[in-house]
């Protein structure tokens, strides 16, 4: 069977074609993705996606749309009469969207987000802005308006800037893709909210996430592999730290490539893991790879390019390139790269990844004795303007200035510029969130701050009204800025205006003994209640209003002495 990847053109649209049997594969890809989206109108083409996809209904055969960080999928797989309906359906639909369906498939698009759970090393590493979004809620769904969504499609979802493959025995006959013109759409530029790498943040449940950029190609590819198989010996076969070790590798599209890697913990093996991926890591980039270990990951990587469908499985991603202007390889190119590629190849792939590493370490973990920078949480400046104190005297302050808006408070800031705001929420209470394009925020309260509503009136004539969201009411109270932390990750409450908690600190020595003081005394106590009011009844000198009364009593004690420690048991983790 060919492993050749053939260009060609339908209807002007770049198509690409790998012979294969069996059932038919499609795919039409449109350079236009998350990434090209800005905060305040995030989930666009996610909803052009949806709406082009309603028409096909409840099809027999099978099929789907993707949208990634800077690529839009629609893909298919079926009969050739199967493959010419669909594609067909999709290009009519996008050049005449169906907007009767806008509300109810925004609110389809809502649920799947609730559903759905985003990493924050995008984020960290990129900011509000570009690649960073694919970190962040669908907020901008809530006022998109037709035109809106129209005119993203018109603009984006064209025949330039689209590629049709197929796998199949042939190009099937009546396809007629008609789109819109007009000029592909570049690659999103790539932003950095990141000072100085390799670089660290804390958070998260538990486990160790890492992700670094590096150059495109084969040797990339089988680091990612190489490095899984040393995460899975140290941390589970050799340690038993861990249950998953994994590693990922994928194209950027800009001649990058993204490699993450993962080892999960539990909580009283958090140091361990931490402290064994940093030694696997540091084993690589000092150049001591197995050779075992490449023939292996070498020997499994040939396997899948001499498979019988190996042309047709490249297709997808072949596409994606053709749209970056990169260059495309078909399964024998891919295998002479793959076979000369050598350790020492791989040793420069390691030392790329750790200068661009990003670490994400279990909440209360740090990472600089391993020489990664903290990512930034505060900013290195603040506005000029006029200071509003918290009405809770805590230390924080508001500036407010003709620039933007500072917090500050123990010698720190957090600023953001309203020219540099990706995205300001708004709350029916008047409570306002300003995000930055760096991904830091500030939330500015009128009711903490003693805001008048002047101020808050020109905050919000000084940010671009395309970055304004506006956000039911809120289910929660918020809270003041003493208890809330301003970082640069998102909660995942922040839709519904609500605030994430703070991650557990360490537990120190006196808020352990308070925490067994209490604990003894509270069980002890509701040892106490629960004889009262299991036999207090009975007897004979007791009322039955004074056996109410006592047990009530008691258990409100109870209740008084346990709250302090269920509090540090919340706030808290053991060391």
């Amino acid at each position: 069977m060919s492993q050749v990847i053939h260009h060609t053109q339908v209807d002007g649209i770049p198509a690409l074609f790998a012979h294969t049997t069996g059932p038919m594969l499609a795919g039409l890809v449109f350079r236009v993705g998350m990434a090209d989206e800005t905060l305040g109108q995030a989930g666009i083409t996610h909803l052009v996606e949806h709406l082009a996809l309603h028409r096909q209904g409840l099809a027999d055969y099978h099929f789907n749309g993707t949208t990634k960080a800077a690529f839009t999928h629609f893909h298919v797989k079926g009969t050739d009469q199967e493959i010419v309906a669909y594609l067909n359906g999709v290009c009519a639909s996008l050049t005449d969207l169906p907007m009767d369906r806008l509300e109810t498939e925004k609110e389809i698009l809502r649920t799947e987000e609730a559903g759905r759970s985003t990493g924050q090393l995008p984020l960290w590493r990129y900011g509000a802005q570009g690649y960073g979004l694919v970190s962040y809620p669908e907020w901008g769904l809530t006022q998109l308006r037709p035109q809106d969504v129209l005119h993203w499609a018109e603009r984006s979802f064209t025949r330039e800037n689209a590629v049709l493959w197929i796998a199949g025995e042939g190009i099937p006959a009546g396809l007629s893709l008609k789109l819109a013109s007009s000029a592909r759409h570049p690659m999103p530029p790539v932003t950095s909210a990141l000072p100085a790498a390799p670089a660290y943040f804390s958070g998260g449940k538990g486990g160790v996430l890492l992700d670094s950029v590096v150059r495109e190609g084969v040797a990339a590819q089988l680091y990612a592999a190489v490095l899984e198989r040393e995460l899975f010996r140290s941390l589970r076969q050799e340690s038993g730290f861990s249950y998953t070790a994994a590693t990922d590798c994928e194209a950027r599209g800009d001649g990058f490539a993204v490699i993450t890697a993962f080892a999960d913990a539990l909580p009283d093996k958090q140091d361990a893991v931490l402290g064994g991926f940093v030694d696997v890591l540091a084993k690589l980039q000092v150049g001591r790879f197995e050779q075992a270990d490449l023939d292996a990951v070498r020997a499994r990587a040939d396997e899948a390019l001499i498979a019988p469908h190996a042309a047709a499985q490249l297709l997808s991603s072949a596409a994606e390139k053709v749209l970056a202007g990169r260059p495309v390889y078909g399964p024998q190119e891919l295998r002479a790269e793959l076979w000369a590629v050598t350790p020492t190849d791989l040793h420069a792939v390691a030392l790329e990844a750790s200068g661009t590493a990003l670490m994400q370490v279990p909440a209360g973990h740090r990472a600089d004795w391993a020489g990664y920078a903290p990512a930034p949480t505060r900013s290195s400046y603040t506005v000029t303007g006029r200071r509003f104190a918290s009405a809770g005297n805590d230390g924080t302050s508001l500036l407010i200035g003709a620039e933007g808006v500072s917090l500050t408070g123990d010698g720190e800031s957090v600023t953001v510029l309203y020219r540099a705001c990706a995205a300001k929420l708004t709350w029916p209470d008047g409570g306002r969130r300003l995000v930055g394009n760096d991904g830091l925020t500030v939330d500015v309260e009128p009711g903490f701050y003693g805001i008048d509503p002047q101020t808050m009136a020109t905050i919000d004539a000084a940010v671009h009204p395309s970055a304004t969201v506006w956000l039911p009411p809120r289910q929660h109270q918020p809270r003041p800025a003493s208890e809330r932390k301003a970082t640069a990750a998102p909660t995942t409450t922040a839709t519904t205006g609500g605030q994430g908690e703070n991650p557990p600190t360490r537990r120190t020595g006196g808020q352990t003994a308070v925490l067994i003081v209490f604990g003894l005394a509270a069980g002890l106590w509701s040892c106490m209640a629960l004889l009262l009011t299991l036999f207090g009844a009975t007897d004979p000198q007791t009322t039955t209003g004074e056996w109410i009364a006592m047990s009530l009593f008691f258990w409100v004690v109870a209740a008084l002495l346990a709250w302090p420690a269920i509090r540090i048991l919340r706030r808290t983790r053991r060391t």
